[in-house]
Protein backbone atom coordinates (compact mmCIF):
# COMPACT_ATOMS: atom_id res chain seq x y z
CA UNK A 1 0.00 0.00 0.00
CA UNK A 2 2.68 2.68 1.07
CA UNK A 3 4.29 1.85 -2.51
CA UNK A 4 1.12 2.61 -4.25
CA UNK A 5 0.69 5.85 -2.24
CA UNK A 6 3.76 6.99 -2.91
CA UNK A 7 3.56 6.20 -6.75
CA UNK A 8 0.21 8.05 -6.93
CA UNK A 9 2.07 11.25 -5.21
CA UNK A 10 3.93 10.86 -7.66
CA UNK A 11 1.95 11.09 -10.18
CA UNK A 12 -0.10 13.92 -9.12
CA UNK A 13 3.12 15.62 -8.92
CA UNK A 14 3.62 14.84 -12.46
CA UNK A 15 -0.24 16.03 -13.47
CA UNK A 16 0.89 19.01 -11.48
CA UNK A 17 3.85 20.32 -13.24
CA UNK A 18 1.43 19.54 -16.86
CA UNK A 19 -0.77 22.37 -15.17
CA UNK A 20 1.77 24.29 -14.46
CA UNK A 21 3.42 24.42 -17.72
CA UNK A 22 -0.20 24.93 -18.99
CA UNK A 23 0.00 28.60 -17.83
CA UNK A 24 2.35 29.50 -20.00
CA UNK A 25 1.26 32.60 -22.76
CA UNK A 26 -0.12 30.90 -25.79
CA UNK A 27 0.92 31.34 -28.96
CA UNK A 28 -0.88 31.14 -32.76
CA UNK A 29 1.25 30.13 -35.62
CA UNK A 30 1.11 33.45 -37.43
CA UNK A 31 2.82 35.39 -34.49
CA UNK A 32 5.61 32.53 -34.67
CA UNK A 33 5.94 32.59 -38.67
CA UNK A 34 6.22 36.19 -37.80
CA UNK A 35 9.12 35.78 -35.28
CA UNK A 36 10.98 33.01 -37.30
CA UNK A 37 10.81 34.81 -40.34
CA UNK A 38 12.84 37.67 -38.50
CA UNK A 39 15.22 34.97 -36.55
CA UNK A 40 15.75 31.91 -38.65
CA UNK A 41 19.24 31.80 -39.34
CA UNK A 42 19.04 29.88 -43.00
CA UNK A 43 16.46 32.79 -43.88
CA UNK A 44 18.97 35.27 -42.76
CA UNK A 45 21.58 33.59 -45.07
CA UNK A 46 19.54 33.30 -48.45
CA UNK A 47 18.61 36.97 -47.83
CA UNK A 48 22.76 37.69 -47.33
CA UNK A 49 22.82 35.27 -50.87
CA UNK A 50 19.95 37.30 -52.99
CA UNK A 51 21.89 40.43 -51.75
CA UNK A 52 25.33 39.47 -53.70
CA UNK A 53 23.06 38.57 -56.48
CA UNK A 54 21.10 42.08 -56.21
CA UNK A 55 24.86 43.63 -56.13
CA UNK A 56 26.18 41.57 -59.29
CA UNK A 57 23.25 42.54 -61.17
CA UNK A 58 25.13 46.09 -62.10
CA UNK A 59 25.74 47.15 -65.95
CA UNK A 60 29.30 47.96 -64.93
CA UNK A 61 29.63 43.68 -63.72
CA UNK A 62 28.49 43.12 -67.38
CA UNK A 63 30.81 45.83 -69.23
CA UNK A 64 28.52 47.83 -69.97
CA UNK A 65 30.31 51.13 -68.82
CA UNK A 66 33.81 52.55 -69.55
CA UNK A 67 36.56 51.66 -67.00
CA UNK A 68 39.05 54.89 -66.20
CA UNK A 69 42.52 54.38 -64.66
CA UNK A 70 44.68 57.28 -63.13
CA UNK A 71 48.89 55.72 -63.16
CA UNK A 72 51.21 57.60 -62.75
CA UNK A 73 55.03 56.37 -63.35
CA UNK A 74 58.62 57.50 -62.00
CA UNK A 75 61.49 55.89 -62.81
CA UNK A 76 65.08 56.49 -64.63
CA UNK A 77 68.40 54.64 -65.28
CA UNK A 78 72.26 55.17 -63.93
CA UNK A 79 74.93 53.39 -66.54
CA UNK A 80 78.69 54.22 -67.91
CA UNK A 81 78.70 55.95 -71.33
CA UNK A 82 81.53 54.71 -74.11
CA UNK A 83 81.55 56.59 -77.43
CA UNK A 84 84.03 55.58 -79.91
CA UNK A 85 84.40 58.10 -82.64
CA UNK A 86 84.70 56.78 -86.32
CA UNK A 87 88.39 58.76 -87.22
CA UNK A 88 89.84 56.36 -84.67
CA UNK A 89 90.47 58.92 -81.82
CA UNK A 90 90.89 58.04 -78.70
CA UNK A 91 87.26 56.86 -77.05
CA UNK A 92 85.51 59.23 -75.25
CA UNK A 93 84.09 57.65 -71.44
CA UNK A 94 81.29 59.34 -68.99
CA UNK A 95 80.54 57.09 -65.97
CA UNK A 96 77.40 57.14 -64.18
CA UNK A 97 75.20 58.94 -66.80
CA UNK A 98 71.87 59.61 -65.06
CA UNK A 99 67.86 59.25 -66.87
CA UNK A 100 64.67 59.59 -65.47
CA UNK A 101 61.29 59.92 -66.41
CA UNK A 102 57.89 60.90 -65.18
CA UNK A 103 54.62 60.71 -66.20
CA UNK A 104 51.02 60.84 -65.00
CA UNK A 105 47.84 60.38 -66.67
CA UNK A 106 44.36 59.44 -67.17
CA UNK A 107 42.93 56.29 -69.49
CA UNK A 108 39.72 55.00 -70.54
CA UNK A 109 39.00 52.21 -72.31
CA UNK A 110 35.75 51.30 -73.69
CA UNK A 111 34.09 48.49 -75.53
CA UNK A 112 31.34 49.35 -77.68
CA UNK A 113 29.99 46.38 -79.51
CA UNK A 114 31.67 42.99 -79.26
CA UNK A 115 28.53 41.27 -80.90
CA UNK A 116 26.08 41.99 -78.05
CA UNK A 117 27.58 39.85 -75.57
CA UNK A 118 28.02 42.89 -73.03
CA UNK A 119 23.77 42.98 -73.10
CA UNK A 120 23.89 38.99 -73.16
CA UNK A 121 25.86 39.07 -69.93
CA UNK A 122 23.64 42.15 -68.49
CA UNK A 123 20.63 39.99 -69.52
CA UNK A 124 22.05 37.10 -67.48
CA UNK A 125 23.05 39.13 -64.54
CA UNK A 126 19.27 40.34 -63.98
CA UNK A 127 18.19 36.53 -64.66
CA UNK A 128 20.43 35.89 -61.70
CA UNK A 129 19.39 38.49 -59.78
CA UNK A 130 15.78 36.58 -60.27
CA UNK A 131 16.81 32.93 -59.39
CA UNK A 132 18.28 34.50 -56.35
CA UNK A 133 14.58 36.05 -55.34
CA UNK A 134 13.42 32.56 -56.33
CA UNK A 135 15.53 30.56 -54.47
CA UNK A 136 14.80 32.86 -51.26
CA UNK A 137 11.02 32.35 -51.86
CA UNK A 138 11.82 28.73 -52.29
CA UNK A 139 13.77 28.63 -48.82
CA UNK A 140 10.62 30.96 -47.08
CA UNK A 141 7.97 28.28 -48.27
CA UNK A 142 9.52 25.72 -47.02
CA UNK A 143 10.45 27.15 -44.14
CA UNK A 144 6.76 28.66 -43.41
CA UNK A 145 5.49 25.16 -44.28
CA UNK A 146 8.50 23.34 -42.13
CA UNK A 147 7.21 26.05 -38.74
CA UNK A 148 3.59 25.05 -39.44
CA UNK A 149 3.55 21.38 -39.66
CA UNK A 150 6.27 21.58 -36.29
CA UNK A 151 2.87 23.84 -35.10
CA UNK A 152 0.09 21.69 -35.70
CA UNK A 153 2.32 18.67 -33.98
CA UNK A 154 2.38 21.04 -30.84
CA UNK A 155 -1.38 20.78 -31.26
CA UNK A 156 -1.25 17.50 -31.69
CA UNK A 157 0.63 16.24 -28.94
CA UNK A 158 -1.13 18.51 -26.59
CA UNK A 159 -4.29 16.96 -27.52
CA UNK A 160 -3.19 13.57 -26.53
CA UNK A 161 -1.23 14.68 -23.22
CA UNK A 162 -4.86 16.14 -22.29
CA UNK A 163 -6.18 13.12 -23.98
CA UNK A 164 -4.06 10.49 -21.96
CA UNK A 165 -4.87 12.87 -18.45
CA UNK A 166 -8.24 12.41 -19.23
CA UNK A 167 -7.39 8.40 -19.49
CA UNK A 168 -5.83 8.88 -16.09
CA UNK A 169 -9.09 10.41 -14.45
CA UNK A 170 -11.16 7.80 -15.76
CA UNK A 171 -8.93 5.34 -14.39
CA UNK A 172 -8.62 7.19 -10.65
CA UNK A 173 -12.57 7.67 -10.93
CA UNK A 174 -12.72 3.87 -11.63
CA UNK A 175 -10.01 2.74 -8.92
CA UNK A 176 -11.97 5.20 -6.46
CA UNK A 177 -15.20 3.05 -6.70
CA UNK A 178 -13.03 -0.78 -7.35
CA UNK A 179 -11.63 0.29 -3.59
CA UNK A 180 -14.96 0.93 -2.09
CA UNK A 181 -16.58 -1.82 -3.28
CA UNK A 182 -13.40 -3.84 -1.80
CA UNK A 183 -13.24 -2.38 1.09
CA UNK A 184 -17.19 -3.47 1.98
CA UNK A 185 -16.21 -6.75 0.28
CA UNK A 186 -18.45 -6.53 -2.64
CA UNK A 187 -15.11 -6.98 -5.10
CA UNK A 188 -12.30 -9.05 -4.65
CA UNK A 189 -8.43 -8.34 -4.41
CA UNK A 190 -7.91 -9.19 -8.05
CA UNK A 191 -10.72 -6.71 -9.16
CA UNK A 192 -8.56 -4.29 -7.02
CA UNK A 193 -5.16 -4.95 -8.08
CA UNK A 194 -6.64 -5.01 -12.20
CA UNK A 195 -7.67 -1.56 -11.36
CA UNK A 196 -4.12 -0.62 -10.09
CA UNK A 197 -2.21 -2.05 -13.01
CA UNK A 198 -4.49 -0.05 -15.27
CA UNK A 199 -4.21 2.88 -13.26
CA UNK A 200 -0.40 3.01 -13.58
CA UNK A 201 -0.89 1.96 -16.83
CA UNK A 202 -2.00 5.46 -17.82
CA UNK A 203 0.41 7.20 -15.16
CA UNK A 204 3.33 5.73 -16.96
CA UNK A 205 1.77 6.47 -20.38
CA UNK A 206 0.94 10.11 -19.91
CA UNK A 207 4.47 10.51 -18.15
CA UNK A 208 5.98 9.21 -21.33
CA UNK A 209 4.73 11.14 -23.33
CA UNK A 210 5.60 14.36 -21.54
CA UNK A 211 8.85 13.62 -23.28
CA UNK A 212 7.26 13.90 -26.40
CA UNK A 213 5.75 16.76 -26.25
CA UNK A 214 9.25 18.26 -24.99
CA UNK A 215 10.92 17.20 -27.85
CA UNK A 216 8.37 18.70 -30.14
CA UNK A 217 8.73 22.29 -28.10
CA UNK A 218 12.30 22.40 -28.44
CA UNK A 219 12.14 21.12 -32.43
CA UNK A 220 9.55 24.42 -32.36
CA UNK A 221 11.73 27.06 -30.66
CA UNK A 222 14.95 25.88 -32.68
CA UNK A 223 13.12 26.43 -36.18
CA UNK A 224 12.27 30.11 -34.65
CA UNK A 225 15.63 30.77 -33.57
CA UNK A 226 14.97 30.88 -29.89
CA UNK A 227 17.75 31.06 -27.58
CA UNK A 228 15.99 29.36 -24.77
CA UNK A 229 15.38 26.33 -26.63
CA UNK A 230 13.76 25.33 -23.35
CA UNK A 231 11.15 27.97 -23.48
CA UNK A 232 7.68 26.96 -22.46
CA UNK A 233 5.34 27.36 -25.44
CA UNK A 234 1.80 26.54 -25.93
CA UNK A 235 -0.54 26.62 -28.59
CA UNK A 236 -3.29 28.45 -29.01
CA UNK A 237 -5.02 26.28 -31.21
CA UNK A 238 -7.20 23.66 -29.15
CA UNK A 239 -7.90 21.93 -32.40
CA UNK A 240 -6.67 20.83 -35.38
CA UNK A 241 -9.10 23.00 -38.12
CA UNK A 242 -8.38 21.92 -41.50
CA UNK A 243 -9.84 24.05 -44.97
CA UNK A 244 -12.12 21.19 -46.38
CA UNK A 245 -12.88 23.61 -49.28
CA UNK A 246 -9.78 23.33 -51.37
CA UNK A 247 -10.51 23.02 -54.79
CA UNK A 248 -8.32 20.52 -56.89
CA UNK A 249 -8.39 22.21 -60.55
CA UNK A 250 -7.76 25.72 -59.09
CA UNK A 251 -4.84 24.61 -56.81
CA UNK A 252 -3.22 23.06 -60.42
CA UNK A 253 -3.80 25.88 -62.00
CA UNK A 254 -1.83 27.64 -59.64
CA UNK A 255 0.51 25.24 -59.18
CA UNK A 256 1.33 25.23 -63.36
CA UNK A 257 1.90 29.07 -62.91
CA UNK A 258 3.10 29.73 -59.26
CA UNK A 259 5.36 26.68 -58.38
CA UNK A 260 8.54 27.72 -57.39
CA UNK A 261 10.59 25.32 -58.52
CA UNK A 262 8.89 25.44 -61.79
CA UNK A 263 9.67 29.51 -61.88
CA UNK A 264 13.60 28.32 -60.99
CA UNK A 265 13.84 26.10 -63.68
CA UNK A 266 12.24 28.36 -66.70
CA UNK A 267 14.89 31.03 -64.68
CA UNK A 268 17.50 28.89 -65.18
CA UNK A 269 16.55 28.43 -69.08
CA UNK A 270 16.52 31.70 -69.52
CA UNK A 271 19.90 31.80 -68.81
CA UNK A 272 21.44 29.46 -70.91
CA UNK A 273 19.70 31.07 -73.80
CA UNK A 274 21.48 34.18 -72.82
CA UNK A 275 24.58 31.66 -72.46
CA UNK A 276 24.40 30.90 -76.38
CA UNK A 277 23.55 34.27 -77.30
CA UNK A 278 26.60 34.97 -75.94
CA UNK A 279 28.60 32.86 -77.29
CA UNK A 280 27.36 33.43 -80.92
CA UNK A 281 28.70 36.90 -80.24
CA UNK A 282 32.18 35.76 -81.25
CA UNK A 283 30.59 36.05 -85.04
CA UNK A 284 30.62 39.75 -84.70
CA UNK A 285 33.42 42.04 -84.91
CA UNK A 286 34.05 44.44 -81.80
CA UNK A 287 34.54 47.92 -81.54
CA UNK A 288 36.88 49.74 -78.89
CA UNK A 289 37.64 52.94 -77.75
CA UNK A 290 40.68 54.24 -75.72
CA UNK A 291 41.44 57.76 -74.85
CA UNK A 292 43.98 59.27 -72.20
CA UNK A 293 45.29 62.65 -70.75
CA UNK A 294 48.68 62.70 -69.34
CA UNK A 295 51.45 64.67 -68.86
CA UNK A 296 55.27 62.87 -69.22
CA UNK A 297 58.55 63.98 -68.63
CA UNK A 298 62.04 62.90 -69.75
CA UNK A 299 65.27 63.70 -67.71
CA UNK A 300 68.38 63.58 -69.92
CA UNK A 301 72.47 64.16 -68.10
CA UNK A 302 73.88 62.85 -71.45
CA UNK A 303 71.93 64.23 -74.42
CA UNK A 304 71.47 67.09 -77.08
CA UNK A 305 68.72 67.90 -75.03
CA UNK A 306 68.28 67.66 -71.11
CA UNK A 307 64.43 67.69 -70.79
CA UNK A 308 61.49 66.75 -72.71
CA UNK A 309 58.07 67.09 -71.37
CA UNK A 310 54.68 65.77 -73.43
CA UNK A 311 51.07 67.10 -72.14
CA UNK A 312 48.12 66.17 -73.86
CA UNK A 313 45.69 63.80 -75.40
CA UNK A 314 45.62 60.52 -77.05
CA UNK A 315 42.98 58.56 -78.94
CA UNK A 316 42.15 55.49 -80.74
CA UNK A 317 39.47 52.95 -82.19
CA UNK A 318 40.08 49.24 -82.50
CA UNK A 319 38.41 47.52 -84.51
CA UNK A 320 38.80 44.00 -84.89
CA UNK A 321 37.54 40.11 -85.90
CA UNK A 322 38.48 36.86 -84.63
CA UNK A 323 38.84 35.08 -88.58
CA UNK A 324 39.91 31.45 -86.65
CA UNK A 325 40.33 30.32 -83.06
CA UNK A 326 41.05 26.30 -83.57
CA UNK A 327 37.53 25.89 -83.86
CA UNK A 328 36.89 27.07 -80.42
CA UNK A 329 33.66 29.28 -81.20
CA UNK A 330 31.64 26.46 -83.03
CA UNK A 331 32.45 24.23 -79.97
CA UNK A 332 31.27 26.66 -77.68
CA UNK A 333 28.10 27.31 -79.46
CA UNK A 334 27.17 23.94 -79.81
CA UNK A 335 27.66 22.90 -76.45
CA UNK A 336 25.58 26.06 -75.08
CA UNK A 337 22.55 24.77 -77.35
CA UNK A 338 23.01 20.97 -75.77
CA UNK A 339 23.20 22.88 -72.56
CA UNK A 340 19.43 24.68 -73.11
CA UNK A 341 18.34 21.50 -74.95
CA UNK A 342 19.27 19.68 -71.43
CA UNK A 343 17.61 22.23 -69.33
CA UNK A 344 14.27 22.26 -71.52
CA UNK A 345 14.34 18.65 -70.88
CA UNK A 346 14.90 19.08 -67.23
CA UNK A 347 11.52 21.35 -66.87
CA UNK A 348 9.49 18.88 -69.09
CA UNK A 349 10.66 16.43 -66.06
CA UNK A 350 9.93 18.50 -63.21
CA UNK A 351 6.86 19.28 -64.51
CA UNK A 352 5.84 15.72 -64.73
CA UNK A 353 7.09 14.94 -61.11
CA UNK A 354 5.20 17.67 -59.76
CA UNK A 355 1.92 16.82 -61.39
CA UNK A 356 2.67 12.72 -59.88
CA UNK A 357 3.26 15.04 -56.42
CA UNK A 358 0.00 16.92 -56.99
CA UNK A 359 -2.04 13.78 -57.62
CA UNK A 360 -0.23 11.77 -54.96
CA UNK A 361 -1.08 15.18 -52.09
CA UNK A 362 -4.51 15.40 -53.35
CA UNK A 363 -5.65 11.75 -53.13
CA UNK A 364 -3.59 11.62 -49.49
CA UNK A 365 -5.95 14.80 -48.82
CA UNK A 366 -8.78 13.57 -49.79
CA UNK A 367 -8.60 10.34 -48.01
CA UNK A 368 -7.44 11.61 -44.67
CA UNK A 369 -11.00 14.05 -45.16
CA UNK A 370 -12.93 11.25 -45.32
CA UNK A 371 -11.13 9.52 -42.38
CA UNK A 372 -11.75 12.29 -40.31
CA UNK A 373 -15.33 12.31 -40.78
CA UNK A 374 -15.12 8.46 -40.05
CA UNK A 375 -13.06 9.12 -36.77
CA UNK A 376 -15.32 12.08 -35.42
CA UNK A 377 -18.33 9.67 -35.78
CA UNK A 378 -16.38 6.74 -33.94
CA UNK A 379 -15.28 9.28 -30.82
CA UNK A 380 -19.10 10.42 -30.76
CA UNK A 381 -20.06 6.58 -30.34
CA UNK A 382 -16.98 5.43 -28.36
CA UNK A 383 -17.88 8.57 -25.82
CA UNK A 384 -21.56 7.35 -25.68
CA UNK A 385 -20.50 3.64 -25.64
CA UNK A 386 -18.00 4.95 -22.03
CA UNK A 387 -20.64 6.85 -20.92
CA UNK A 388 -23.38 3.84 -20.87
CA UNK A 389 -19.99 1.37 -19.41
CA UNK A 390 -19.44 3.54 -16.57
CA UNK A 391 -22.94 3.75 -15.49
CA UNK A 392 -23.40 0.10 -15.55
CA UNK A 393 -20.10 -0.40 -13.60
CA UNK A 394 -21.33 1.54 -11.29
CA UNK A 395 -24.58 -0.46 -10.71
CA UNK A 396 -22.35 -3.55 -10.73
CA UNK A 397 -23.69 -4.70 -14.30
CA UNK A 398 -20.47 -4.77 -15.97
CA UNK A 399 -17.23 -6.13 -15.07
CA UNK A 400 -14.17 -4.01 -14.49
CA UNK A 401 -12.40 -6.19 -17.88
CA UNK A 402 -15.06 -4.54 -20.19
CA UNK A 403 -15.09 -0.99 -18.90
CA UNK A 404 -11.42 -1.26 -19.58
CA UNK A 405 -11.90 -2.26 -23.13
CA UNK A 406 -14.71 0.89 -23.52
CA UNK A 407 -12.27 3.17 -21.94
CA UNK A 408 -9.18 2.11 -24.42
CA UNK A 409 -11.77 1.80 -27.49
CA UNK A 410 -12.29 5.76 -26.14
CA UNK A 411 -8.62 6.39 -26.00
CA UNK A 412 -8.00 4.76 -29.53
CA UNK A 413 -10.63 6.53 -31.18
CA UNK A 414 -9.37 10.07 -29.70
CA UNK A 415 -5.84 8.91 -31.13
CA UNK A 416 -7.03 8.17 -34.65
CA UNK A 417 -9.27 11.53 -34.93
CA UNK A 418 -6.08 13.59 -33.98
CA UNK A 419 -3.88 11.68 -36.25
CA UNK A 420 -6.56 11.86 -39.29
CA UNK A 421 -6.48 15.43 -38.73
CA UNK A 422 -3.25 16.13 -38.36
CA UNK A 423 -2.46 14.01 -41.32
CA UNK A 424 -5.37 16.32 -43.22
CA UNK A 425 -3.16 19.16 -42.45
CA UNK A 426 0.16 17.97 -43.57
CA UNK A 427 -1.54 17.15 -46.73
CA UNK A 428 -3.30 20.71 -46.86
CA UNK A 429 -0.06 22.53 -46.05
CA UNK A 430 2.12 20.47 -48.48
CA UNK A 431 -0.55 21.39 -51.33
CA UNK A 432 -0.73 24.96 -50.35
CA UNK A 433 3.03 24.74 -50.97
CA UNK A 434 3.37 23.18 -54.12
CA UNK A 435 0.96 25.63 -55.90
CA UNK A 436 2.93 28.47 -54.99
CA UNK A 437 -0.33 29.83 -52.70
CA UNK A 438 1.24 29.22 -48.72
CA UNK A 439 2.99 32.46 -48.44
CA UNK A 440 -0.30 34.06 -49.06
CA UNK A 441 -3.22 31.75 -47.07
CA UNK A 442 -4.25 32.00 -43.82
CA UNK A 443 -2.80 28.85 -42.03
Amino acid sequence: MNRYRIFVLLTTLALLMLSLAEAAIPVNLQQLVDKGLQQNYQLRIARNEQQIADNNAIPGNAGLLPTLDLNSNLGGTVYNNAQYPADGTAAVLTPGVNTSSLSAAVNLNWTLFDGFNIQANYSRLKELQQAGALQTRMKLEKYVADLSAAYYDLVQQTIRINNLKSAVRLSKERLRIVEARYNIGNLSRLDLQQARVDFNTDSSRLIRHQEVLHSVKIKLNQLVAEDNVELDVEPADTAIDVNIRLDKNQLWASSLQNNTYLKLAESEKSVKMLELQSARSSNYPYLKVNAGYGFYENRYEFAPNRMQNNLGLNYGLTLGYNIFDGFNRSRKQKNARIQLNNQELALEQLTLSLKSDFSNLWMAYHNNLGLKALEQENLAHARENYAIAIERYKLGELSGIELREAQNSLLDAEERLVQASYNTKLCEISLLEISGELLSSKL
